[in-house]
């Protein structure tokens, strides 16, 4: 199960810098607009300390952590809506992503010239934000007038259409992204999904900083405020800084340079886990003498649909689930001890998967 996060921004906020650190590869970048033309893309493992965790009480071989795809989608400028620039492939390669990592520039630095001359986060995201509204008017606009006949003809199903639709532009009309419209039924949300509106995408804002002493600073206050306001997540990284220590191959060099720094974790780490749990995702883990392994899912998967991502023949041969948590395996030390304690849990199809749940499945096909 794949979930990818496009990292989105206008030329030379820094994008395909964060790009090439978190994939370790040397992305496309230069100091103007539209270098980087078709996406690039890469698979990066989600830090999760539990697995170490789970790994110090169960001996295993091999850990293998969750992991999810990054997308560098090529700058964006105004009128990308209109296909300016390279705004119709921009706008293309958007809908195809899970998740927005919106980039956003918060550095002066006279060497990278900005695409407006000015350093202004509050423009820089009204401008791509505007940019992908246009585009889900437009595409609220072509499937309003296909529908409208029908649902003037009485069909339930075209009326429920045409509401969902007119919800949506009244936000957009009010420049409003479609994420926050809120108060769907199961039915309309399932339409609302098929429309693929951008605006509708969940939202990271990633503040490029030149300096960790600057990850508080005005430009930044900015974007919170946003954030607050539309609903997204926010994490302020030195995106210079972080190429630099994922330069450094040797880990204990990594730790001294950046205990030097006076870093506890990479900005990458935080912003790998804030794009994972914007994709309202979890994790359970599978430990053994083979592996330990940790597996994405929808939270709210029903076991059978968890035991799904590891094999098809484990959901549709799925006789049960035994579970047990971290908090336990921690405190009596072993699943042996869990098992003494009557702290392993049988559970059935029903059986909704809780984030951290340690998992064995038995199956029969």
């Amino acid at each position: 199960m794949g979930f990818t996060c496009g990292l989105v921004g206008l030329p030379n906020a820094g994008k395909s810098t964060l790009f090439g650190a978190l994939t370790r590869t040397k992305a496309q970048s230069g100091n103007y607009a539209f270098t980087t033309i078709e996406p690039n893309s890469g698979i990066v493992p989600v830090p999760d300390k539990r697995l170490d965790t789970i790994s110090s009480y169960v001996k295993t071989k091999k850990i293998v952590p969750t992991t999810m795809e990054f997308v560098d989608i090529a700058g964006l400028i105004k009128g990308a809506s209109k296909g300016e620039g390279l705004g119709n492939k921009f706008l293309g390669h958007i809908r195809e992503v899970d998740a927005i990592a919106h980039v956003v520039r918060c550095f002066e630095d006279g060497n990278v010239p900005h695409v407006s001359d000015v350093i202004d986060p509050v423009s820089d995201i009204e401008t791509i934000n505007t940019e992908l509204m246009i585009s889900d008017i437009e595409s609220l606009d072509r499937r309003k007038t296909k529908i409208e006949k029908l649902a003037k003809s009485g069909d339930k199903e075209a009326r429920m259409q045409v509401e969902v639709i007119a919800k949506f532009s009244e936000a957009l009309d009010k420049d409003l992204p479609a994420r926050t419209v809120t108060g769907l039924d199961e039915e309309q949300a399932q339409f609302a999904k098929s429309l693929t509106l951008l605006s509708a995408k969940p939202v990271l804002y990633i503040c490029n900083v030149m300096d960790p002493s600057d990850m508080e600073n005005e430009l930044v206050q900015k974007v919170k405020q946003i954030a607050e306001q539309d609903g997204s997540s926010i994490v302020a990284l030195a995106g210079k800084l972080e190429g630099e220590i994922m330069e450094i191959t040797d880990l204990e060099e990594q730790k001294a340079f950046m205990e030097e720094m006076e870093l506890t974790e990479t900005g990458l780490d935080r912003m790998i886990a804030a794009g994972y749990g914007l994709l309202d995702l979890s994790t359970y883990f599978t430990a053994g003498e083979k592996e330990t392994r940790a597996w994405t899912i929808p939270k709210n998967s029903k076991a059978p649909q968890a035991a799904g991502v590891i094999h098809t023949d484990f959901e549709k041969g799925f006789i049960r689930a035994e579970v047990y948590n971290l908090e336990d395996l921690v405190e009596l030390k072993s699943e042996a001890a869990i098992k003494d304690a009557g702290k392993l849990r049988v559970e059935g199809k029903e059986y909704v998967v809780q984030d951290g749940d340690i998992m064995h499945f038995r199956f029969n096909v």
